[in-house]
Parts: structure tokens; sequence; C-alpha cells
């Protein structure tokens, strides 16, 4: 369940990029200093995003992952901390408190260049695991309390991968939902990197897990 609102879809990445410095003139007295126009410090380069292509979730290295369905929409930036890619949202409760939309969101990209994924069912086990976390943190912060967790190896386009599914509880005013499924799928690129798809689905709407497995299994590595 995407435990998204309205307003919360536009928060961005849950990493934070450096603000551009002031404009600060050279130093005087040294004749072999040329002026750099303009002369600020640059800031560090974005990270990539990845894009909806028609029935695509397409990340930035051009892996690609089916979109779940017609009726889900492409979000802003999402809170899932994955790099390089893109989300699509379900509106399953509209205006719950009067202010909010609760929903289902699934996002493609990759884990963060930051983390090694090593080729092995223990060292994928680990990304998912990053993967997971940084997503239900991102989600619904630290104090998230989860349950029901299963591990399982998977095989994608031919490459090795870990699935995760997890339950996270769920309570808010007005909701009826009273937890989300959480799937984390992480497959081996074999570059030392993996392709990441995380889904969040609302309690109420389990039909959404295996519509999302399905996809999963169809996610193409870009060679």
């Amino acid at each position: 369940m995407a435990a998204l609102t309205a307003t919360a879809l536009c928060i961005g990445w849950i990493w934070t990029r450096a603000d551009a410095v002031s404009p600060a003139a050279l130093p005087s007295g040294n004749p072999g200093l040329r002026t750099v126009d303009p002369s600020v410090k640059p800031t560090p380069t974005p990270a990539p995003q990845g894009k909806v292509l028609g029935t695509l979730l397409v990340a930035a290295n051009k892996d690609s992952m089916p979109i779940m369905g017609s009726a889900w929409s492409e979000t802003g930036a999402s809170r899932i901390g994955l790099y390089g890619g893109a989300a699509i949202w379900l509106t399953v409760h509209e205006n719950y408190n009067s202010d909010s939309d609760w929903g289902n969101v699934v996002a493609f990209g990759q884990l963060t260049p930051t983390v090694k994924v090593t080729s092995t069912p223990a060292g994928l086990k680990s990304a998912a695991t990053q993967a997971g976390s940084r997503a239900i943190i991102g989600l619904y912060g630290e104090g998230a309390k989860i349950s029901a967790t299963t591990h399982k190896a998977i095989t994608v386009d031919g490459h090795p991968g870990h699935e995760i599914t997890t339950r996270v509880a769920v309570s808010a005013p007005k909701l009826t939902e009273t937890f989300s499924t959480v799937l984390i799928a992480v497959v081996d690129r074999g570059d030392g990197t993996a392709a990441v798809s995380i889904g969040d689905i609302a309690g109420s709407t389990p039909t959404w897990i295996q519509v999302w497995r399905t996809k999963v299994s169809q996610i193409k590595i870009n060679r």
C-alpha cells in the first residue's frame, strides 16, 4: 500500500542535494588565475531519473519493467529511494481524511551506486534488505513496524535475484487500512549493480501483489 499523501508525492528523493553556494569573487593579486563565469562552486550532478514511457517504467540506465496497468498514473519524484528510477501510483482511498489520498505505489530503478552488489545469494539478499529498508523508512519512517517477512530467490531475464515480502502496520485517523504489503525485488545486473522494483500495496487490494510479481518477471536488463 502506498502510504503517500498527495503532497508527499512531491517530497523528492530521500537523499539530499547540496545547495548552490553564493557567487564569490576570485582572490585578487594573482594574475595566474583566470575568472570563471559564473564564479560559483558547481553543485553535485543531480541523480538521474527514470521515466514512464508508454507501457514501461524505464530506469535511467535503460532497464525496463512493464507498468502495473492503465489505471496507474506516473507520480512525481518518489520517496522510495531508488537511483535513476520512476514510480507509478494508484489511488485506493481518495481524500480519506478530507485532505490526503491513500493508495498503491510501484517504483523501478537501481540501488544507489554507493551500494555494491555481490553476485551471490547472500549478497543479493543483503542488497534486497538494504533496498527495502530505504523504501520503508522513506515511506513510513524509522519507527515502522514490520511483520510476516519472507525471502525467496528469483530469476529474472536470466539474472539471479532476491524477493522480500513484508507487512507494515498502518494506523491513521479515518483510514480503514491496517497494514500494507511491501515487496522488494532485486535483480543482479552482472556488473556490481542491481535493478530494483519496490511495490507498496494496500492491505485491502491484495490482487495487485500477483500483478507486481508478474511485472517483475518481465523486467528487461539493458545489456
